[in-house]
């Protein structure tokens, strides 16, 4: 799954740091949810699984932009929606150990969604919406679950089979 998100980003990355920055071309591809999740394994790497490229923002494409979107929208409703990470961890006991592994997976999902959040408004910024004040609110709330996950470095992460995809 992480040679998947590899290739996706180091994909994404080649194609738009080589292109100029006026043009743009579609790289990302849809994706299920269990694909680009990052919950399973350790913590505290969690900002490290998801931050693998940071390329020319403005020359992402709408298309690709909207994949971000969409894959941001899908990490939240893994963490709220009926079969997500609140149910799961409602069912087993937040203190149980799968409770525990459970909520380093959430907050593990939470890195990835609010990355996605942060990259999605830079694109635009980069693109020449001015929105620096809600990057600036959305890199707080990303800095504080990334502290959260390095607290907990070498903790049992878990996922959740939440059934959703990157598709815009």
């Amino acid at each position: 799954m992480h040679l998947v998100k590899s290739i996706l980003f180091a994909s994404l990355a080649a194609c738009s740091t080589a292109m100029p920055s006026r043009r743009q071309a579609n790289v990302l591809q849809v994706q299920d949810y269990a694909q680009f999740q990052i919950s399973d394994g350790l913590a505290g790497n969690a900002l490290q699984e998801v931050e693998q490229f940071r390329a020319n923002l403005a020359g992402v494409s709408q298309q690709d932009l909207e994949i971000l979107k969409a894959a941001r929208e899908t990490a939240e409703a893994a963490e709220t929606d009926a079969g997500g990470f609140n149910d799961a961890i409602a069912q087993v006991g937040e203190d149980s150990n799968d409770g525990k592994a459970l909520q380093t997976g959430k907050i593990k999902n939470k890195v990835l969604k609010l990355e996605l959040q942060v990259l999605a408004l830079q694109i635009e910024q980069a693109q020449g919406d001015d929105n620096q004040e809600k990057i600036d609110e959305e890199q707080q709330k990303l800095d504080k679950n990334v502290a959260t996950d390095k607290e907990s470095a070498g903790d049992q992460s878990q996922s959740v089979n939440f059934q959703g995809s990157s598709q815009p």
